[in-house]
């Protein structure tokens, strides 16, 4: 569990109990969220969003503010398991 502030608002991040991440991993993680944190802080009660990170891959952080401000990451995805949808050809990702 890590704490922040963000203006007058202190929020909890929680990282689900099924993900096995590295500390840099979750350090990484906190980073982005935190440099998103004005963008985030608008989003309602049970939003979710995504950041892509270079190092960690996909991201995906579920947002409460009842009954405490807390964002939790639910999800990590690896770059090597992103897959794209084009034309119902479903295909690994790949970056041109």
């Amino acid at each position: 569990m890590y704490r922040f502030s963000i203006g007058d608002e202190d929020w909890i991040i929680i990282f689900s109990q099924h993900l096995s991440l590295e500390q840099t991993e979750k350090e990484e993680i906190i980073r982005s969220i935190a440099i998103m944190g004005p963008q985030w802080a608008a989003f309602s009660h049970g939003e979710s969003f995504v950041i892509f990170q270079q190092m960690v891959g996909a991201i995906v952080v579920r947002i409460e503010k009842i009954p405490s401000l807390i964002l939790t990451v639910s999800a990590v995805v690896n770059r090597n398991r992103w897959y794209i949808n084009d034309n119902n050809i479903v295909e690994p990702f790949e970056e041109k």
